[in-house]
């Protein structure tokens, strides 16, 4: 007789939804691509592409845009994870589209090479001939990633139009492209980052040490803590650098990613402090999305995640 009163948590009704989103990209697309930086949205998405195809291997590569000014912390995790689980890890690098003159390095005290990530992940695309890629993207995070789809759509310049994105009706998904077109994919669309934190918890995964708190090296600019241990963030001679003890709440760019104050070095405090804040991640952290409400916006109309 089949039971009634059966019932899923939060993050069970979560990771069905992400998993049935992957099995469906996977199925409709001939080579997807799953966006990995080694932090802790691509992890989950990980994890979930493990659960979506075990116990047989997630059957596409990985791809890390990487800009040449990661935190070294990121940068050896993400090798020893694609090392751990025998993944083919495409790495598009910035620095290499910078010496062929695809794009001009930034000058001056806020330059970051974050922007830069659009082209190098365009000509990637067009290389490997990828038709969808999954990225990490929540609708939590700011205004621009709340009007994308699940399945969102790409014309053949890699560029987003918010009003020229199909409906999606429950859990149908509109996967239909000409070629050189492209989707963007983002299974963690209605996730939090409660929601993450929460999943982590309960995988027991693994993440980089920066996102606990620990002794760093930092500037304030803009009320925001950047990095000057890396050397990235173009520090001004009237910015100070000093010690504090800190964590990150994302990672990315050095040159623009801002830490917090914390104290939180475990998942348990960690949790309890994202449970208490009211700032959301990317607009306590990321410096270049501060510049103007828009300025996700704009760079997702110019092709970037």
């Amino acid at each position: 007789m089949q039971r009634s009163d059966y019932l899923l948590s939060q993050l069970d009704v979560l990771e069905a939804e992400s998993i049935h989103i992957i099995r469906e990209v996977a199925a409709e697309f001939e080579r997807p691509v799953l966006l990995f930086s080694g932090g802790k949205d691509s992890l989950v998405m990980l994890r979930l592409a493990q659960k979506a195809f075990w116990p047989a291997p997630i059957p596409f590569p990985v791809m890390h845009v990487d800009t040449g000014h990661n935190f070294p912390e990121v940068i050896e995790f993400r090798d020893r994870r694609a090392t751990e689980l025998n993944l083919r890890l495409v790495v598009a690098s910035v620095q290499e589209s910078i010496d062929a003159g695809r794009v001009a390095e930034e000058t001056g005290r806020r330059a970051s090479r974050n922007r830069l990530q659009t082209t190098t992940l365009l000509d990637a695309i067009e290389e490997h001939r990828f038709d969808a890629a999954f990225g990490g993207a929540r609708r939590d995070e700011e205004k621009a990633r709340a009007k994308e789809r699940v399945v969102s759509f790409r014309d053949e310049f890699g560029q987003w139009d918010p009003k020229n994105q199909r409906p999606e009706l429950w859990n149908l998904y509109n996967t239909r492209i000409r070629q050189g077109e492209h989707v963007r994919v983002f299974p963690l669309s209605n996730w939090t980052e409660l929601d993450i934190w929460d999943y982590v918890r309960r995988e027991e995964l693994e993440l980089p040490s920066i996102y606990f708190a620990h002794t760093r090296r930092v500037f304030e600019r803009d009320g925001m803590l950047l990095d000057a241990e890396t050397g990235f963030a173009n520090r001004g001679d009237d910015e100070p650098e000093f010690e504090a003890t800190v964590r990150y709440r994302t990672v990315g760019d050095a040159s623009c990613t801002g830490a917090v104050k914390s104290a939180a070095q475990t998942l348990e405090q960690v949790i309890e402090e994202i449970a208490a804040t009211r700032i959301t991640e990317r607009g306590q952290t990321r410096a270049d999305d501060r510049s103007s409400e828009a300025a996700m916006e704009d760079r997702k109309k110019e092709g970037y995640f």
